[in-house]
């Protein structure tokens, strides 16, 4: 395996001046560091990433946290991750992942130990654990998701007023009047006062308010089970419901399940609509969900560039909210003449 020293040999320079470009330590002229280049491309030299990191104190490691023992990853979040990745690579840096608690103690270990350059928060908090620990350690980083005061904390998020309005929107021009809102349970800590739980709940309101619907809003478990589960008790807690609007895309999939096992018709007697969901998911079911697209690999991009500004020139980038994109399928229609609950 060639080492710096042949490399230095080939291209006719000292070790050191190999080592500057290697690990971008001291700036050397265009041309010295196009004869190392092709010297190394010759060779076939490559950099030992521990002692790059070492040199220059940099890792190329960002960290992405998500909470995956507590927040199951569905296409949306998928979506995330990948664009986060690819666009890590094209600066230069790997992207690890980072499964673990939203307490914040395991985050401020990894960033202690010095493995990472920055790291990007998911499924966040409105009071984040993991924000102050990263703040006590002065490590860069980037929010996909709010606290409830961001001012401080670069981030980008979805728009979930504008998601949230959207959806009931078309609901209400498809005639519905008696719409359930399906939102998340926050018994675990985890889910305490998560950002999209709030943020939809309150834009829920409001926009019922606006429209003068009642609002109606159930609380369910994260998953396919529990969307099932809900599918039993629906009709006889809010028998006048004509359509559903479910946050969480597992759930989505496991209400339509449910309620189509006991004989009710989607779209004809209920309407069913996603929140925050990737095209892939919506087509797992049939009929097909309507839903609002997640503007998850737009977000995932924007994170990763803007913590990287932030890293190589100091600038702080404005806050981005993302809208998401309404997407009609089979799982909405106009309302039955009398709700399947009353009949």
């Amino acid at each position: 395996m060639p080492t710096m020293r042949d490399v230095a040999d080939h291209a006719g320079v000292s070790i050191a001046t190999v080592s500057f470009v290697v690990n971008n330590t001291k700036p050397v002229t265009a041309a010295t560091r196009s004869r190392i280049e092709a010297s190394m491309k010759a060779l076939g030299y490559r950099p030992n990433a521990v002692a790059r990191a070492l040199a220059s104190r940099r890792t190329r490691i960002l960290a992405l946290a998500y909470p995956m023992l507590d927040h199951r990853l569905g296409g949306s979040g998928m979506e995330f991750m990948i664009a986060a990745a690819r666009t890590a690579s094209t600066y230069g840096y790997h992207l690890m992942m980072w499964p673990g608690a939203n307490d914040g103690r395991e985050l401020t270990e990894l960033v202690g130990q010095q493995l990472v350059d920055g790291v990007i928060l998911m499924e966040v908090q409105l009071d984040d654990p993991r924000v102050a620990a990263l703040k006590a350690t002065a490590t860069p980083y980037a929010l996909i998701g709010r606290t409830a005061d961001p001012s401080d904390s670069l981030h980008v998020d979805i728009d979930f007023e504008q998601s949230t309005s959207g959806a009931v929107q078309h609901l209400h021009d498809l005639g519905h009047r008696h719409i359930v809102f399906v939102t998340g349970t926050q018994d675990r800590e985890s889910y305490y006062n998560y950002g999209p739980y709030v943020r939809t709940e309150r834009a829920f309101r409001d926009v019922t308010a606006r429209l003068g619907v009642a609002p109606v809003i159930i609380e369910s478990g994260q998953d396919t089970t529990a969307g099932r589960d809900l599918a039993h008790r629906l009709f006889t807690e809010c028998p006048d419901t004509t359509a559903v609007l479910v946050l969480n895309e597992f759930a989505a999939i496991g209400l339509l399940t449910g309620v189509i096992h006991r004989g009710v018709r989607v779209p004809e007697d209920v309407s069913i609509m996603s929140m925050l969901t990737s095209d892939e998911m919506a087509t797992y079911t049939q009929p097909s969900l309507t839903i609002m697209r997640s503007p998850g690999t737009a977000l995932g991009e924007l994170a990763v560039h803007q913590l990287v500004q932030r890293m190589t020139k100091g600038t702080v980038p404005d806050p981005v909210l993302l809208p998401s994109t309404l997407v009609p399928a089979e799982s909405t229609a106009p309302p039955p003449a009398i709700p399947y609950g009353r009949r």
